[in-house]
């Protein structure tokens, strides 16, 4: 099926027993069997089946094996939340000792769990700038366990070239870590560039309403496990061949964290994946179309979008997402005084710590999602004092210029 189809049917082929054509909703924490010999067995890798939703649930199943093969993958794990998937890639692949190469530009958190949360556990991560993708070459050492990306930069609009540094990854043997949470696998399948693993915080696009927090893991068969520099993954696909890496996953630290989702957020990010085509077909126009309405404008100072033909990124856009910017955008209105005016004047958008989301999102993320972050750190990632970041919503495009326009004229009427 192709992937327009797969978002609605993928994963689940209709209840036998009762008729239902969407995904029931399992609402249990664990699952009862006649005697003890089955559960033993399940327990013991020798028979299929669920033992405790914290490991594995059938609502959670479905979106998981939806989400596979939107990604091409093998193989899936859904999380609680982007930030779980991002903490249960690392740990499975790192130790105390190890290091990570990560973009700049990426998000905020990601940022502070690589350096604050992990950096206590002595995991070092260095941050290279995406332009140059020698940077990522130039980085790694014998102590290298992976490379993490965002398919484009929140909130820097930086895009990597991902296929020269999955290169890169695989010359030297690691693991290339994607996340397409804003791109999501109608722009761009990071399988098909030579991404290993793919994460995404699907409370964003893939949710599309902002009802449900939620993450997902998926390995793209990309990578040798039998050859990696991961002894108990490499243990492991002795048994279960390419498999490996998600059945250390999921037995191991997945089950130990504890970072599952629950079955009725796994049931709204299946509503979400149904309707994710056509969203992103709209949030990619009506942001190309108000990033060409912010450009016209004498009184913003600047506008950072990767679908821009003359963006520094133009060509990698064109390679990667056919020339799509997504729906998402950056921009600046001088000093940190008019992006407060400006965000208190809209009407419309909403101003919120979440994008994605059906609705038009607006945040400054100076002084909220980088606020931990010092001067020149948050230079280094792309944010500055006067930044808003937009996430451009399904709404008509009208309504959202108009509230835009009157945001603007606002802002510097009451700042002059």
């Amino acid at each position: 099926m192709k992937a327009d189809t797969l978002a609605i049917h993928g994963g689940f082929a209709g209840d036998n027993e009762t008729g239902a054509t969407a995904v029931p909703i399992w609402q249990t924490v664990s699952y009862a069997y006649k005697t003890a010999q089955e559960l033993a067995d399940i327990f013991g890798g020798k028979a299929p089946g669920y033992i405790y939703t914290r490991i594995a649930n059938p609502t959670t199943a479905a979106l998981e094996a939806r989400l596979t093969q939107l990604e091409d993958g093998i193989g899936c794990i859904a999380t609680s939340s982007g930030m779980a998937a991002i903490a249960s890639v690392v740990m499975s692949l790192a130790r105390a000792g190890d290091e990570i190469i990560a973009a700049t530009g990426i998000f905020g958190g990601t940022v502070s769990l690589f350096e604050n949360t992990l950096g206590r556990f002595d995991v070092k991560t260095t941050l290279v700038d995406v332009a140059d993708t020698n940077n990522f070459e130039n980085a790694i050492n014998n102590k290298t366990k992976l490379i993490f990306i965002e398919t484009i930069g929140n909130p820097r609009m930086d895009v990597p070239d991902i296929p020269a540094i999955a290169e890169i990854a695989h010359k030297a043997n690691i693991p290339l870590v994607v996340d397409n949470t804003v791109t999501t696998p109608f722009l761009i399948r990071p399988v098909d560039f030579g991404a290993d693993i793919v994460v995404h915080s699907t409370s964003k696009f893939i949710n599309g309403h902002g009802t449900a927090i939620g993450g997902a893991i998926i390995d793209t068969g990309n990578y040798d496990w039998r050859k990696g520099a991961f002894d108990d993954i490499k243990k492991l696909s002795e048994r279960v061949g390419q498999l490996a890496f998600l059945a250390y996953l999921r037995n191991v630290i997945y089950r130990d964290l504890g970072g599952c989702p629950a079955p009725m957020n796994s049931f709204l990010m299946l509503q979400g994946l149904e309707t994710l085509p056509g969203r992103m077909v709209k949030h990619g126009e009506n942001a190309r179309k108000l990033a060409q309405f912010l450009k016209a404008q004498p009184k913003v100072s600047w506008v950072n979008y990767p679908g821009f033909t003359d963006s520094k990124f133009s060509d990698r856009v064109a390679k990667l997402f056919d020339g799509r910017g997504g729906g998402l955008l950056t921009f600046g209105l001088g000093d940190k005084k008019r992006a407060f005016r400006f965000i208190d004047s809209l009407k419309l958008a909403k101003n919120l710590a979440n994008l994605g989301d059906a609705k038009t999102l607006v945040i400054h993320p100076a002084s909220t999602i980088f606020h931990e972050f010092s001067p020149d750190e948050q230079k280094s990632m792309g944010v500055s004092d006067d930044m808003i970041r937009v996430s451009v919503g399904i709404e008509d495009f009208e309504d959202i210029r108009a509230d835009f326009q009157q945001a603007i004229e606002r802002t510097f009427k009451e700042t002059k």
